[in-house]
């Protein structure tokens, strides 16, 4: 995999000389953007029990999930490299759709109990199925919540890894609570908490305006 030359984007980077950051944005790129795990780095994810991750089709349309686990579930294969598990869901498949049709994929994994800071890895995503990873990396986990197997891992190549400032990040607390792991009740997963189900679909923009 060959390495960018410069960390950030074409947009990012005409947006900082129209509004006068430059200077700022490159102190920051020189002291907080690595395009590897540092120790640092690895022991933090090694640590964390959720991860927001972002993807977007071949369009650009995009979408955002949360995934959790037990500590370390967000895999550190080597400095270079991650995976997190793909258990059985709702079966739409929209984050593995995306990576399907483009590989590039945003991992926002946030400390809110301790340390109040995140890390965010952007890489480029394959996906692999458990037996086929399992087979590459013996040291891949095995120790899942609720006793749940991975039916695939998203495995990510890092380009970039940075931190996270902890200005506005809450302090939170976790507490004891039941889960019904792999369960299809729709109840217990809430999966019509929004009433979804029973609102009709409208396809014209005016019509929801009208609605509302």
């Amino acid at each position: 995999m060959t390495i960018r030359d410069t960390a950030g984007s074409v947009g990012e980077r005409e947006l900082q000389r129209e509004h006068g950051t430059t200077e700022r944005a490159a102190r920051f790129y020189s002291d907080q953007v690595l395009t590897h795990l540092n120790p640092a780095m690895i022991e933090f994810t090694a640590r964390q029990e959720m991860a927001f991750i972002a993807t977007a089709d071949a369009r650009g349309e995009c979408d955002s999930t949360f995934r959790a686990g037990p500590p370390g579930f967000v895999h550190v294969i080597d400095p270079c490299t991650v995976a997190y598990p793909e258990y059985r869901g709702n079966g739409v498949m929209a984050s593995l759709g995306n990576i399907r049709e483009n590989p590039h994929v945003g991992i926002l994994m946030i400390d809110f109990v301790h340390d109040l800071i995140g890390l965010h890895v952007n890489g480029s995503a394959r996906v692999l199925e458990d037996p086929e990873l399992r087979a590459q990396v013996p040291d891949l986990p095995v120790d899942h919540a609720g006793g749940r197997t991975p039916e695939r891992w998203v495995v990510v190549d890092v380009e970039e890894a940075y931190i996270h400032c902890r200005k506005h990040i809450p302090q939170m607390q976790p507490v004891a609570r039941k889960r019904d792991w792999g369960t299809d009740d729709v109840r217990r997963k809430g999966g019509d908490y929004f009433g979804a189900k029973s609102t009709p679909r409208i396809r014209d923009r005016g019509d929801v305006a009208a609605e509302l």
